[in-house]
């Protein structure tokens, strides 16, 4: 809601930034021809969810596929369409972090800091260039952020659409990976705690009409998205099998697998210590490697932003600090308690966001208090953040490297390679 005292929405700098986003994550796209990591699950899956044949890949709910499926339809079955709805998903991305932080903070220049660390942590660029699913769940559960603060401060007229906008959205991530289902309580939670302190949030929205939409609509979008199963030419899905589906998706992601090179236990996520070669071969006519792995400054600067954040909250009594900082515990504190018998460093992607959001505060509040040799610190940072992606842009881009020991440039941990 606009007032008086705010300024005015800085539209024009946040499609420029996405638009940069969305040219940077689509350059060299096709590169490596091939499919690589994962997308060796997911694209088959969405070639079969295309010609509406059978279930396959049933671990997972059918809407990443869909979306692969759909670039996949528009591009043709080349590496153009496998991962060109991945690039859009991840400038949905910069540009929600940009709008999170601008209804927070109200000055762009906050804005622009946090959508800018989003483009340049290594994780979002790189999920951004690969047909997976977590990018498309970070997506929606960004923009799901972006409905819900909306109507937070909306005219009484909007905050109902808007609210159930962001229910609807929620419900799409959690289509895409169940990893979001806590965000559907995360936002119960944080919208009974918002109006215990502040009776003006979410004007005409009672507490349990607006829980019941919450829960009513994410999960009937989530059932919805189900709807192409029902078309199947081989074990089409029924009404009556909907539910007992859902019991086969869970005994299928908690079977216990087979040990793999690239597992992690969740509590090393933050510090990057098994980091997972999405490609190092030959292929394209040179060495090419993916690494994924974060932005140093990002991933373990972030983390001291997150303590900041945490410990302003609680000195200030500022839910806003404090809803920051939750935002990456919650979403990283999941992984303790999931029953998984393997994990993987890309699980940590939605936490790694959270963090450019948090770096992005904390710059804000310290703003104009740090300087050195009269450097302001902040754009210090965002200069060393630049820094190292462009240091290692060849192994997270797939460019075509000297010789097969060439990644050894890039290793700075023993773990890493």
């Amino acid at each position: 809601m606009q007032t008086a005292t705010t300024p005015p929405r800085p539209t024009l700098i946040a499609s420029g930034i996405g638009a940069a986003a969305q040219f940077l994550f689509t350059l060299n796209l096709t590169r490596p021809s091939k499919v690589v990591f994962d997308e060796t699950h997911y694209v088959p899956a969405a070639r079969v969810l295309m010609k509406l044949a059978y279930p396959t890949n049933t671990e997972h709910p059918l809407l990443g596929k869909a979306l692969i499926a759909t670039g996949m339809t528009l591009f043709g079955d080349n590496a153009l369409g496998w991962r060109i709805m991945s690039t859009v998903a991840a400038t949905a991305i910069v540009i929600g972090v940009f709008a999170i932080l601008w209804m927070l903070f109200h000055r762009t220049r906050t804005a622009a800091f946090g959508a800018l660390f989003v483009i340049f942590n290594f994780t979002v660029f790189i999920q951004a260039r690969i047909g997976m699913l977590d990018g498309f769940m970070a997506a929606f559960v960004i923009l799901a952020l972006v409905a819900l603060l909306r109507a937070m401060r909306s005219p009484p007229e909007k905050v109902m659409r808007r609210w159930m906008l962001g229910s609807v959205l929620l419900g799409l991530a959690v289509a895409t990976k169940w990893t979001a289902a806590p965000f559907v309580a995360y936002a119960a939670i944080a919208f009974l705690v918002v109006r215990r302190r502040d009776a003006a949030a979410w004007p005409g929205l009672r507490p349990i009409p607006a829980l019941l939409i919450l829960g009513t609509v994410s999960v009937a979008t989530y059932f919805l998205t189900f709807a192409p199963a029902f078309f199947y030419a081989e074990e089409p899905l029924t009404l009556g099998q909907l539910i007992p589906f859902q019991l086969h998706m869970y005994a299928q992601q908690t079977q216990i697998l087979p040990s793999h090179p690239y597992q992690s236990s969740w509590w090393s996520w933050p510090l990057m210590i098994r980091p997972i070669w999405y490609l190092y071969e030959k292929v394209d006519g040179a060495v090419r490697g993916i690494l994924l792995l974060g932005n140093p400054a990002i991933m373990w600067g972030g983390l001291v932003a997150v303590a900041a954040c945490l410990a302003i909250g609680i000195r200030r009594r500022s839910l806003k600090f404090l809803g920051i900082a939750g935002l990456w515990i919650g979403s990283y504190a999941i992984w303790a308690v999931i029953p998984k018998s393997l994990g993987f460093f890309y699980y940590y992607y939605l936490p790694s966001i959270f963090l450019c959001i948090a770096l992005a505060a904390l710059i804000d509040h310290r703003h104009g208090k740090w300087r050195y040799w009269g450097l302001s610190w902040d754009w210090a940072y965002l200069a060393l953040v630049t820094l190292l992606f462009v240091m290692f842009y060849p192994i997270i881009s797939a460019a075509a490297l000297p010789n097969d020991q060439a990644f050894l440039h890039w290793m700075w941990l023993p773990s890493w390679p």
